[in-house]
């Protein structure tokens, strides 16, 4: 090669090495960037940025609350931050000068985070809880295909720029909040249809939006499960390859879906013959990025037949049985689980953990609401617990992370509806059933 064309090419190869560098270090300060807010204070403490009532959401300075209209200051807020895709540890100081203050956190979709933080008056208490954000563009090539409820305005989708926090409760007493990235936190990826899901309006809920609640900080919950999908609509929609191009050594991918696999009538589908193939596809698939798989068998629609109670699932709960002994996996019998919580209820009272309201109880709702696929807040809080007590019995390393106060739960003694007191969501637009049954 000719000097001239070997300096010529030398110089290329430089200043495509100085882009490269300078991209790296782009990457790497976003992943660094720390955020803190001061809620609380009439001047910002030191490297704090101010937020008032009136910091309304701005798309240039990256923060703010989405809506603006509180009827009053203990009216729920939702406080948004842009960040990247990835696991940020969230450490919000609570409390009140002059009053007792009573706080709930949500994060993204209404995932519940922090469950009544209460303060005595002048007294602060420091909470840290870590938060999972995601985008729909994957990292290996393509784009996670969403579905329009997921394309809505904020605050409901989990897909969008923002991190976003939901300020509720009684008496809500937020006076900070730091962010910063939380590399080594362990994932726990979630996949499943609508009983699962990150319910984005009132009054339905899912089991894997309060999963959070009950992790320590170092544990993210990423939950992927979407409405009216099976397993195979949920890797046709690539929503398994994103959870791949997310997760690493000693994440856990929780597996639950049967309601609409159900519906399935091709050719030869069932829940021992594709049921049980497309399963051992999703182990399989965790387990080639060193991900801890963890089967939970689908929980029971609320069916009766005067005072017995009629399985709906039992073929698709024995599937997953099955696949967990073959393939040595953890299995988490919600299905079981569920059966003895709507039994505890009895006929009548299991009514009360489903979607089941008269016309008007929500803005907006001028039907009655009769729905026995998806649970009410209440109903995806004791789902929830359900699947605590299995990680419990069945998953002991990801056991280790449980927050203190999770205390013992059986099923068949349930929590009563009075003790569970999560704060309704704002509602934002017409109430609408989510898809599958």
């Amino acid at each position: 090669m000719a000097p001239r064309h070997t300096l010529i090419l030398r110089l290329l190869q430089q200043r495509n090495l100085l882009i490269i560098n300078l991209l790296l270090l782009l990457c790497v300060g976003t992943e660094a960037a720390e955020f803190k807010f001061d809620f609380g204070s009439d001047k910002a403490q030191s490297g704090f940025a101010q937020v008032t009532a009136q910091t309304k959401y701005d798309e240039k300075q990256g923060f703010g609350f989405l809506e603006n209209k509180a009827a009053s200051p203990n009216s729920p807020r939702v406080f948004a931050l842009d960040v990247a895709e990835g696991n940020y540890d969230v450490t919000m100081r609570f409390g009140d000068p002059t009053s007792a203050s009573s706080t709930t956190i949500k994060a993204e979709s209404r995932r519940l985070m922090l469950e009544k933080v209460e303060t005595a008056p002048g007294i602060d208490e420091v909470r840290t809880f870590t938060v999972n954000v995601r985008k729909p563009a994957i990292s290996t090539g393509g784009v996670t295909l969403l579905n329009n409820r997921e394309k809505g305005p904020p605050p409901s989708p989990d897909w969008d720029e923002h991190l976003t926090f939901e300020i509720n409760g009684k008496a809500p007493g937020v006076l900070s909040i730091e962010i910063k990235p939380a590399k080594a936190a362990i994932t726990v990826f979630v996949a499943g249809d609508s009983t699962v899901t990150d319910q984005a309006k009132e009054p339905y809920a899912a089991w894997g939006q309060m999963l959070p609640r009950f992790f320590q900080q170092g544990v993210a919950v990423s939950n992927q499960a979407e409405s009216g999908l099976a397993l195979h609509s949920f890797k046709y929609q690539k929503r398994l390859d994103k959870v791949l191009s997310m997760m690493t050594k000693g994440d856990y991918l929780f597996i639950q879906f049967g309601h609409n696999d159900q519906k399935d009538k091709s050719s030869g589908a069932g829940p021992f013959t594709t049921y049980k193939k497309n399963l051992k596809q999703f182990v399989e698939a965790a387990r080639s990025k060193d991900g801890v798989p963890v089967l939970v068998t689908p929980m029971e629609r609320r069916r009766w037949e005067g005072n017995r109670f009629q399985p709906t699932l039992a073929d698709y709960a024995e599937a997953v049985r099955q696949v967990g002994a073959e393939e040595k996996v953890p299995v988490i019998d919600l299905n079981a689980m569920s059966i003895n919580f709507y039994t505890a209820l009895g006929p009548d009272l299991s009514a009360r953990a489903f979607v089941h309201y008269a016309a008007n109880t929500f803005p907006g709702q001028d039907k009655p609401l009769k729905d026995d696929t998806h649970h009410n807040a209440y109903g995806g809080y004791e789902l929830a617990r359900c699947v605590v007590e299995g990680i419990k019995n069945k998953v002991p390393e990801l056991a280790r992370h449980l927050v203190k106060d999770v205390g013992a739960f059986d099923p068949a003694k349930p929590d009563s509806l009075e003790m569970v007191d999560i704060p309704a969501s704002p509602v934002t637009g017409p109430t609408e059933k989510p898809a599958g049954s």
